[in-house]
């Protein structure tokens, strides 16, 4: 007999809806098949069978978050197949700062009503980032709230898993001054920040494919909209080319929470902000909104979405291998003895 309830489905969830759901997805999912896929989507759990070969201690590394309020430019672009994107990004961008290379990703999607094509479009970006970070994506889940979310509401969170050798966690311990501060050219604003984006465009209400003189002829929907880079590939070609002693991912907090959280104490990043290459729609961002410097090296990436600690001696075969992995990179400062952990000057 056919699954389906009446009753249900007069209390808002379509369960079929559901079904259906799970069928358009699974042309996504099928993309991000790696070796150590278990299981298929549908089940109870997401089966995952590690390679341990040539690891002497392997070691689980974990990480999840969400998208936050960027995902109201989804809503009122009506685009949704790139959000997943960020909602990847967000997990396996923190993952491999520990060194680990992530093997798989489970989503969690909350919607106001299940539209099947809608939650595949969500999932399509889903599956692209984990196709980016080279991870399966072996499960999710889907929810349907009515009565608590808006029918076009949703709201997308997810978690990943990666593998390390323990004696290669990032360390750093081994940091010393001279050392040298890379960065990782970001896409934009990433996905961090956006309440105050919000109130500063006031995006509800402004006219989203407007074509601001500093974007470059892009609509401010566009850039707003631009996924979060995800690093690991170039992050990984960094680990096998140089000495890395530290790696920063950049988000909530920019750089005065998130730089100091991979220096040791008794050690600064000094950060040359005449070196930082900056996208326009920050420049854009603090004018209209009348918003400090410092709050903006404290709340956005400013155009550096993850930094990385090299010795000097693997400086330019870390720069050579993160170019050569697609990324733009380039050096942004130097660590030197001090107690403030960062200063930017």
């Amino acid at each position: 007999m056919e699954s389906f309830s009446e009753s249900y489905k007069a209390a808002g969830v379509d369960i079929t809806a559901g079904y259906r759901s799970v069928e358009l997805m699974k042309e996504h999912v099928k993309r991000t098949n790696i070796p150590g896929v278990v299981s298929g989507i549908g089940g109870f759990g997401g089966l995952f069978a590690p390679d341990f070969k040539g690891m002497e201690e392997p070691v689980l590394i974990s990480g999840t978050d969400g998208v936050g309020t960027k995902i109201k430019l989804a809503f009122l672009l009506d685009k949704h197949n790139t959000i997943g994107i960020d909602s990847v990004a967000m997990c396996v961008n923190d993952v491999i700062c520990c060194g680990a290379k992530p093997l798989f990703f489970l989503d969690y999607i909350a919607i106001g009503k299940n539209i099947p094509e809608k939650v595949a479009s969500i999932v399509e970006g889903v599956a692209e980032g984990c196709v980016q970070s080279g991870c399966a994506l072996i499960g999710g889940e889907t929810a349907e709230h009515p009565g608590t979310m808006a029918a076009d509401d949703y709201d997308l969170a997810g978690f990943s898993v990666g593998i390390v050798d323990r004696a290669k966690v990032i360390d750093n311990g081994r940091m010393r001054p001279g050392d040298v501060v890379i960065a990782f050219a970001s896409s934009g604003i990433h996905s961090n920040g956006y309440s105050l984006v919000r109130k500063v465009f006031d995006i509800e209400n402004a006219d989203l494919s407007a074509k601001p003189e500093e974007l470059g002829g892009k609509t401010l929907g566009e850039v707003l909209l631009t996924p979060t880079k995800i690093y690991v590939k170039a992050a990984l070609a960094a680990i096998a080319a140089g000495d890395v002693k530290g790696f920063s991912h950049i988000t909530g907090g920019g750089f005065y929470e998130n730089i100091p959280r991979s220096v040791p104490d008794g050690l600064s990043a000094v950060i040359d902000k005449a070196a930082i290459r900056i996208p326009p729609i920050f420049g854009l961002l603090q004018k209209k909104g009348g918003v400090s410097e410092h709050d903006m090296f404290n709340t956005y990436n400013m155009g550096v979405g993850m930094s990385c600690v090299v010795s000097p001696e693997t400086k330019d075969a870390v720069l050579a291998a993160v170019r050569a992995a697609g990324e733009d990179a380039y050096v942004i400062g130097r660590i030197e003895e001090g107690d403030d952990k960062i200063v930017i000057r």
